[in-house]
């Protein structure tokens, strides 16, 4: 294959594992430890 073929298929699948990564932590198990700063600090 062309070099920018492969370059174009490497930046694709990082953007997509990123972006997967980004929802499962939003989203997954995860979120149960994320805290919402407003909820946090109300008067």
């Amino acid at each position: 294959m062309e070099s920018s073929t492969v370059l174009i298929i490497s930046t694709a699948a990082i953007i997509v594992a990123i972006t997967a990564v980004s929802i499962y932590t939003s989203f997954g198990p995860p979120s149960k430890e994320l805290g919402d700063p407003f909820e946090d600090h109300e008067d």
